[in-house]
C-alpha cells in the first residue's frame, strides 16, 4: 500500500498548475493550510479533478470536504486511501 508522503510531489505538480497559490507549491510544508495559501474553493475542485485524472482514480463524496483539502498532507492521506483500495 502507498504511503502518504509518496504522493506529495505529484500533488505539488497538481497544485502548481491548478491551484491558483499565492505561493510556489514546492515551497509549502505539507501540513501548510493551502487555503490561506491563496486557494480558492473553485480553484479545489480543478485540483481535485486533476488528481482524479492523474491518479485515474475518484473521490468519493464522504471525501468531498474542505478538510480533505485543506494541505499536502491532508489530500496525500485520501490519496493513499484511493489508491490503496
Amino acid at each position: 500500500m502507498p504511503q502518504a508522503s509518496d504522493f506529495h510531489g505529484a500533488i505539488r505538480e497538481v497544485l502548481q498548475a491548478h491551484g491558483k497559490l499565492a505561493v510556489d507549491a514546492s515551497t509549502l510544508p505539507p501540513e501548510a493550510s493551502l487555503y490561506d495559501a491563496g486557494m480558492s474553493s473553485h480553484a479545489s475542485v480543478n485540483v481535485m479533478l486533476a488528481l482524479e485524472a492523474r491518479f485515474d482514480a475518484e473521490f468519493p463524496d464522504e471525501m468531498l470536504t474542505r478538510q480533505t483539502f485543506q494541505s499536502i498532507a491532508q489530500i496525500a492521506q485520501a490519496l493513499a486511501q484511493l489508491v490503496g483500495r
